[in-house]
């Protein structure tokens, strides 16, 4: 199974949470999208279930040597979830990596502002939560993005994307109360080898969808 770009997969998992929210599952609903690439599948999944949409903003702690190659992630101002055997392996410390901490907590500040624009972040409390991305391969920045919203006392917690690696989503199965995935395939090296169209959305295009919604 391939899909065409975000928006058809987002069509494709809202059709599975559709499912769930007839059957009573998801009372209440509020869907957070990890910007950017999961704003447009979260768009799609917000209007099936007439929920509002917001933004979780969520950045990939890279190793000080090989940006690219994520040691952890941080979200709002929660402490860094740090993959501790990857980073033990590397011979990383905490002061190594502090640089690396400061550059992507400013620059997910920016994009809170950016994306924001003065809105306070919804209330959480009592309410489902659906936290939706584009896809999942190592789980790092959807773990920290579970754990803040955890904190924030959700009635249940949900994670959804269309498409996944089998052993991340199986152990995010200890942070979300359910885990909904359109397609899990065996063999997976990347989330965008399962799209024909995988552009990088702009900051322009998630202010045009939290705006339409």
């Amino acid at each position: 199974m391939r899909f065409q770009d975000r928006r058809q997969a987002g069509r494709e998992l809202a059709a599975r949470l559709r499912v769930e929210q007839e059957q009573g599952t998801l009372p209440d609903p509020v869907v957070l999208a990890l910007p950017r690439g999961g704003v447009a599948v979260a768009e799609e999944v917000a209007r099936a279930l007439d929920a509002p949409l917001d933004v979780l903003v969520v950045r990939k702690i890279g190793a000080p040597f090989h940006e690219e190659f994520g040691v952890g992630a941080i979200a709002g101002d929660d402490p860094p979830l740090l993959d501790e055997e990857t980073v033990r392996r590397l011979g990383l410390s905490e002061s190594a990596l502090a640089p690396v901490v400061a550059r992507e907590r400013a620059e997910l500040r920016r994009r809170e502002r950016r994306y924001r624009q003065g809105r306070p972040p919804p209330d959480l409390t009592g309410r489902t939560v659906i936290v939706v991305d584009d896809g999942l391969a190592t789980g790092s920045t959807a773990r920290a993005a579970l754990r803040h919203v955890r904190r924030r006392a959700p009635a249940r917690l949900v994670l959804a994307v269309p498409v996944g690696a089998p052993a991340s989503l199986d152990l995010l199965r200890e942070e979300a109360d359910d885990v909904v995935c359109v397609h899990r395939p065996a063999s997976f090296t990347a989330v965008g080898q399962w799209y024909d169209d995988f552009g990088q959305m702009t900051d322009a295009e998630v202010l045009d969808a939290l705006h339409a919604h």
